[in-house]
């Protein structure tokens, strides 16, 4: 019963071990079975923490014998390798990082996780410093689509989208400064949530873009991403960055349904670039919330420079003494993307701050006519692995960067997104659609999100490789 439990998604594994129908050792022995049997072939870990899995595992099934209710009751997780877990290198995806001592402490995140009484797996696979869409690492080799290994996982917590998809875990947390819980949730047909920025504490992380990075969960299912969000809901000092809120209890009303929600598709920079694929994915989501209206997003495609440039400009600062004394230990494609960073001049990277004021207005705007906008994920299903170029708008372009065209310009702004996974008629891959909420209502995308899962238009099954 384990095993086949182990696929199913995370609110019904906690149910299950809280009633005692099953036990949490039980569950991670099945995860751990699975992580050994299919990992080798599609590389999600770099940090297998077995030994702590079984160990809580234990602690969660004697709190449940105890009379103890736990929300994530024996839910097997794991972690993108930037985040903090004792006992464990934090690599962050890179080669420099291997040097560095065991973190004496878990992030917040993850402590928030098994205080809810979910069960570590480990570390997973990530693009060097997070500085990646495609989910490949120069040192740690490829996180591989679990429904094509030929594909990419999208990145960069291409190992986060992997794990779950391959059904290792049941959930996972990732970090998104310009799409990296969105990309890979929709290279592996998963749902992925990208909360407002500053919502959820980074305390323990390792940062990419400081102004930017945002961390999240991805799972199966809408439902077990409003339990694992609120789970991971806390007032913490550690972050300086983050923005006190009241927590905010999605689960409750995630089948409240969508009456009284006005949705919008996104039109003018999502919806002139020749891209398919990603708009038929959008129409399907639409068509089944019966929704015909179209909202233009004014100047995207400027945002999306201006997030590039803040992008670079930051990243390739924190990175400035590593260049210097360690440059030929870098992936060569993130040591090409830091130097040129490094060289973007100081007024480039305050007019897009600037201009970043002003586009957050222009959103709050907008969204003050409309209470979700939808729009594509990603320009395309996911990628052969290694493919180096696309053909975007006519033009060959770098694959690796161009990935997220879509998504960089929704983070600009740290507005919350759900990322849901569509399956077209006839396509062998999923791809995904961005469901965009205004600041602090997570909740308005998860009952988008629920709907549509319930409805039977999005789904995110385990893959069978």
């Amino acid at each position: 019963m384990s095993g086949e439990l182990l696929l199913r998604p995370a609110g019904e594994i906690a149910s299950a071990v809280n009633t005692g129908a099953v036990s949490a050792r039980e569950v991670a022995e099945a995860a751990i079975a699975r992580i050994e049997a299919t990992d080798g072939k599609l590389g999600a870990f770099t940090d297998p923490t077995f030994g702590r899995a079984l160990a809580e595992a234990e602690a969660v099934d004697t709190a449940v014998a105890g009379g103890a209710t736990l929300p994530l009751a024996g839910v097997p997780y794991a972690v993108k390798n930037l985040f903090d877990i004792a006992g464990v290198t934090t690599r962050a995806g890179a080669r420099i990082n291997d040097d560095h001592p065991p973190a004496k402490a878990d992030a917040t995140l993850v402590r928030q996780m098994t205080a809810a009484g979910a069960v570590m797996l480990g570390g997973l696979n990530m693009g060097e410093y997070a500085y990646d869409f495609t989910g490949e690492n120069a040192h740690h080799g490829a996180s591989l689509n679990p429904h094509d290994p030929t594909r990419m996982s999208g990145g960069s917590s291409g190992g986060s989208g992997t794990a779950v998809a391959a059904g290792m875990v049941a959930a996972s947390l990732g970090s998104d400064t310009n799409g990296s819980i969105r990309v890979p949730a929709s290279f592996c047909g998963l749902f992925g949530l990208k909360p407002t920025f500053g919502r959820l504490s980074r305390a323990g992380s390792f940062p990419f873009c400081a102004s930017l990075d945002h961390l999240g969960p991805i799972a199966r299912s809408a439902a077990d991403l409003a339990l694992i969000f609120d789970a991971l809901q806390v007032d913490d000092p550690a972050d300086p960055a983050q923005i006190r809120r009241p927590a905010l209890d999605t689960t409750p009303g995630i089948d409240d349904g969508i009456d009284g929600l006005r949705i919008a598709v996104a039109g003018g920079y999502f919806r002139e670039r020749g891209m398919p694929e990603a708009y038929a994915a959008v129409d399907h989501v639409a068509k089944a919330l019966g929704v015909d209206r179209e909202v233009v997003v004014p100047e995207a495609a400027r945002a999306r420079g201006a997030a590039y440039l803040i992008t670079t400009s930051e990243s390739s600062n924190l990175h400035l003494g590593r260049l210097r004394e360690r440059a030929a230990d870098f992936d060569p494609d993130t040591r090409g993307r830091l130097l040129s960073g490094a060289m973007v001049p100081a007024a480039w990277a305050i007019q897009a701050q600037r201009f970043r004021s002003w586009f957050r207005e222009a959103m709050r705007k907008v969204l003050e006519d409309v209470d979700i906008i939808l729009a594509p994920a990603t320009p395309f299903h996911a990628l052969k692995s290694g493919t180096k170029t696309v053909t975007l708008d006519g033009v060959e372009m770098p694959a690796r960067p161009n990935i997220g065209i879509f998504t960089q310009p929704i983070s600009f702004v740290g507005l919350p997104v759900v990322a849901v996974p569509v399956w077209l008629p006839g396509a062998a891959l999923p791809i995904g659609v961005q469901v965009v909420a205004p600041a602090w209502r997570e909740d308005w995308a998860l009952r988008v999100a629920r709907y549509l899962e319930a409805s039977g238009a999005v789904s995110a099954p385990v893959a069978n490789s």
